[in-house]
């Protein structure tokens, strides 16, 4: 859903306009632009661009954001390539770290049509219990692709370090947490203790996502059997693909969950008719023919990834880097994160935690 651009992050229209004229998208730079803001997500902004009769979508970073997580170039890298490999990835058009033209680094790539499945998008379409089933299939089997996609033939292997992966992220986003804190919670050290104690040692090697969920996916249609695109590629990289299954059941919650964790991980997955947590696992196992092993730490580890990036979030409102009223609260949703991690490892099992 596109709404009007949010104060503080509107975009210079005629500089703009001369952009998308120099880059051939455009054949008048006068033309009238009008630019609209994705609502969804609370990571790089998302803008909707209508000029001659076309459709086109910017993105850029938050104000005051790290470039880790939020580097430009390097999305527009990945959608630039991989599509190739993976015909479900939007096509990237252009890129520029020019900051004269919006202020800061951007991308522009095509406009998907078809359905996102956003919480509010799945109440109002009222899909029944026998649907999600179809919904969610179709969701693991793209999962699935994209982890089986020879990153090398289309041309990404100097995307990460996938030796060392698991590692390197444990003590990053350790870091991360504990320089963005605002309170402390004795959890998150729990958490990050147990995590840097336990991380397997061996594992498989892919492109993964890094930010799997319902509402990064477009669907052709409401028959739900068509994955069109998967959005949102900002954190993609090579690594270990369990990492990427554990992020993906982080954000899955489920009905039998407690209502602190239903309202601060809002997702159709609440819906009746989705699988659990352990069944998406057992799921993904079987399409993969591979066991799941470590399966905590992957959805601890999950859960703990998400808690820092929402903490970040707080962090720069609570600096007034951003005004967005929707992150006022974040850090309680980070505390949360932090203690159902700390639950997961302390009862060894991924559902029936609070």
């Amino acid at each position: 859903m596109h709404r009007p651009v949010r104060p503080g992050e509107e975009l210079d229209h005629k500089a703009l306009r001369q952009y998308l004229s120099q880059q051939s998208l455009v054949s008048d730079p006068d033309a009238e632009l009008n630019v609209s803001q994705f609502s969804n997500g609370y990571s790089n902004l998302t803008y909707l661009l209508d000029i001659e009769a076309k459709q086109y979508v910017l993105r850029r970073p938050p104000k005051g954001a790290i470039k880790r997580g939020h580097d430009m170039s390097r999305e527009y890298k990945v959608l630039s390539r991989l599509y190739k490999g993976f015909r479900k990835s939007p096509k990237a058009l252009c890129y520029t770290d020019d900051e004269s033209v919006i202020g800061s680094s951007f991308y522009i790539m095509e406009k998907i049509d078809g359905i996102i499945l956003s919480p509010k998008e799945a109440f109002k379409r009222k899909i029944s219990p026998e649907e999600f089933p179809v919904i969610a299939n179709s969701w693991l089997d793209t999962f699935v692709e994209l982890h089986a996609v020879d990153y090398k033939a289309v041309g990404l292997e100097d995307l990460g370090r996938p030796v060392g992966y698991v590692q390197r992220q444990v003590e990053n986003w350790s870091k991360q947490y504990l320089k963005a804190a605002t309170m402390e919670v004795p959890e998150a050290h729990t958490v990050m203790k147990w995590l840097d104690e336990n991380q397997p040692k061996e594992y498989e090697h892919s492109l993964i996502h890094n930010d799997y969920k319902y509402d990064n996916i477009v669907f052709a249609d409401d028959s739900w059997q068509e994955v069109r695109s998967v959005l949102d590629w900002e954190m993609c990289t090579l690594g270990d693909p369990m990492m990427d299954l554990g992020g993906s059941i982080a954000y899955w919650t489920m009905e039998s969950d407690d209502d602190r964790v239903k309202m601060g991980l809002a997702s159709p997955t609440v819906m009746p008719g989705n699988p659990g947590r352990e069944e998406i696992v057992q799921m993904y196992a079987q399409r993969t023919g591979k066991p799941i092993n470590h399966l905590v730490f992957y959805y601890s580890f999950g859960l703990f990834k998400l808690a820092v990036i929402v903490q970040q979030i707080y962090y720069r409102y609570q600096k007034g880097l951003t005004k967005d009223k929707r992150f006022a609260n974040l850090d309680q949703a980070a505390q949360l994160l932090c203690i159902i991690a700390s639950q997961a490892i302390a009862k060894q099992r991924i559902e029936r935690l609070l």
